[in-house]
Order: C-alpha cells, then structure tokens, then sequence
C-alpha cells in the first residue's frame, strides 16, 4: 500500500452531536461569492444560497471578492442591492497604483463598498517599479490605511500562510500533502519570497502605526500557530481583531488556549468560514466546533483533510460570547 493511500479510521468512541444551525443568527464575516478567485461567480443560484443561509441561521454573509469599478458593482448588484440586509460586500484597491490606492477606496466607498479586504499578496507578490517588495508596512501606503479610518470602514487583511507554507516541503512539513497538491502555495524560496515572521512583524508595525484604523487580521489572526502572539497583539493594538475563517483545524487542535483566547477578548473575534462556495456541512462542523465541548471529530467533510491530518475538539463557548462571536462584533465594526 501506498503511503498516500494511508486512511485509517479513528477508533475512540466518544459523545458526538450534530449541529446544523447557529444557536443565534450568525453573520459568516469571511467569504468569497465572486468572480476574483473562481472565474466566474463563486455561487451559480443565489437563491440556493439564500436557502441554505435560512437553514442554517446564517443572517448575513460578508462578501471579500468586490474588487474595485465595474466588478464591484457588478457584485454589489448581484449581492447587495438584490438582496438588501444579507449580503455586505468589500472591495479591493489596484497594488499597481499604489499613489492612487487611497482614491479608488473612496470611490469603492461611495459606491457601496463596506470594508477594505487586503489579500497576502500584498508582501509575497507585489513589487514596485523598481521590483522590490510591497510589504503591508511600506509607508506609501499609509494614506491609504488613514482614508479608511476616516471613512469609518474596517480593513480585512490577510497576512502570509501557514507557517509550514514557508517551510522546506519535506518529511518534516506538516502540510506535505497538501503542499505535493498544490506546489504554488509554498513559500519556502527564500529567494522569492520574505520569512513569515517579517511578515507578521510588518503586520504588527502597520496595525501599531495607524492606530484610527480598524483592522481584522484574518486567518485567526494572520498566524493561527502562535496564539501567545495573537493574544500579545489583542492586548497591544485596541484596533486589532481577528476571524477564525479557514483556521479551525489550528484552532480546535488548541481548544484550550483558543476558548482561553477568545474569552479574554469576546469582543475582538469574528466567526467566518471562507469556504468557497458555502456549504451546510462546512457550517454544522463549525457549529460544532464554537458550540460544544465535542472531543476529537473531523474539522473537515474531505478525506483526507486538505488543512491537515488531524482532529479537533470543540469550544463550548458560553452563550453571551457565542452572540459576540456568531454576529455582533461584525455588526458593530460594520455598522449594520
């Protein structure tokens, strides 16, 4: 048998349950119904989408993939203005003109733009004139970062990967397979690319230096790994938050200091999935996840996991926290 064909089944019994809706209506702060990352539009049926929301209690869906000019418009027509109350659409700026990025968030803005979403390619991929570097830090873009605090807007921002993403992808990352998968998400070329915690050190400077600005870390954080770091920044930078989108499979092998994490700071911490498009199954897992005190069960419907080979365990957060948590910081940061 082939390693890779290796798929053994867990024998613990342990109580398990199923929780197919929200315990309070619940906004996914986190996800991507456009055309950027898919080429055409991430959920085909709206009202398919519509259904699956209802049943799941799921009031609202932040939608990251707005772009700027027409396909913003185009996504805030098809989204927003069609369905008014549950859908709330980000838009991006051009990195390739960086002295107009402040320009076009406030005409994305006028337009119906409800946030700012900053991708990880901003410090991984996009360079200047001159080929070096654009990291989140760089002070061209400062303007940019103080528009966005005087137009009352928070900035989703998505800083590097997984830590094993900047790792030789060998017989000791953790992510192998999904790394053998999918060769362009590694950034172990240290060539090409800079060290994860320049990253996050560039991520922390520009959350310090622009302190007006309301910004959320994605990604638990942008570094799900370190919550000792997370925690520090919470504590730090008042205008620091955090989703837990696509991070559950970290967060859940740390119950612990999760449940730890998000009690000190119930108000900093957004529920997100980011699974593209949505799915009943992906949102009962995480459910289950906030919701219970459930031992080791699959953070993921695939098999096998593409975010790793393991188990979590739930929170068993109580039911103040899960309202914060489920919906009402994303409304109070978005004004809804």
């Amino acid at each position: 048998m082939e390693l890779s064909d290796y798929r053994p089944r867990p024998r613990l019994r342990v109580p398990g349950s199923r929780v197919p809706r929200a315990a309070v209506p619940a906004i996914d702060a986190h996800n991507h119904l456009g055309r950027w990352l898919t080429g055409d539009w991430a959920v085909p049926d709206v009202g398919r989408l519509l259904a699956l929301m209802d049943a799941c209690g799921v009031q609202k869906i932040i939608n990251l993939d707005g772009r700027w000019g027409p396909e913003l418009r185009d996504n805030l027509d098809r989204y927003d203005r069609a369905h008014p109350g549950r859908f709330v659409t980000f838009c991006h700026v051009d990195w390739n003109d960086l002295g107009g990025a402040a320009t076009s968030l406030c005409h994305s803005v006028i337009e119906g733009a409800r946030g700012l979403k900053v991708w990880k390619d901003l410090g991984l991929h996009v360079r200047d004139d001159s080929g070096r570097l654009v990291l989140p830090d760089d002070e061209r873009l400062g303007e940019l970062w103080d528009t966005a605090a005087e137009l009352g807007i928070p900035v989703a921002i998505h800083t590097a990967d997984p830590i094993a993403f900047f790792d030789p992808v060998d017989e000791r990352n953790e992510r192998y397979e999904q790394l053998l998968a999918h060769p362009d998400w590694s950034f172990a070329d240290t060539d090409r690319f800079p060290r994860f915690e320049q990253l996050m050190d560039a991520l922390e400077t520009l959350v310090a230096r622009h302190p007006d600005t309301t910004f959320i870390a994605v990604h638990g954080g942008c570094q799900a790994e370190d919550l000792g770091r997370v925690g520090r920044m919470l504590a730090d930078y008042p205008n620091l938050h955090i989703d837990i989108a696509a991070r559950i499979a970290e967060l859940g092998r740390q119950p612990r200091a999760t449940r730890e994490l998000i009690l000190r700071f119930p108000d900093r911490v957004l529920f997100g999935t980011d699974e593209i498009p949505p799915d009943a199954d992906v949102y009962g897992i995480h459910f289950r996840f906030l919701e219970t005190a459930d031992e080791y069960f699959p953070h993921s419907t695939e098999d096998p996991p593409l975010m790793g080979r393991w188990h979590i365990s739930g929170l068993d957060l109580p039911p103040n926290v899960l309202e914060k948590v489920y919906a009402a910081n994303a409304n109070r940061l978005l004004n809804l």
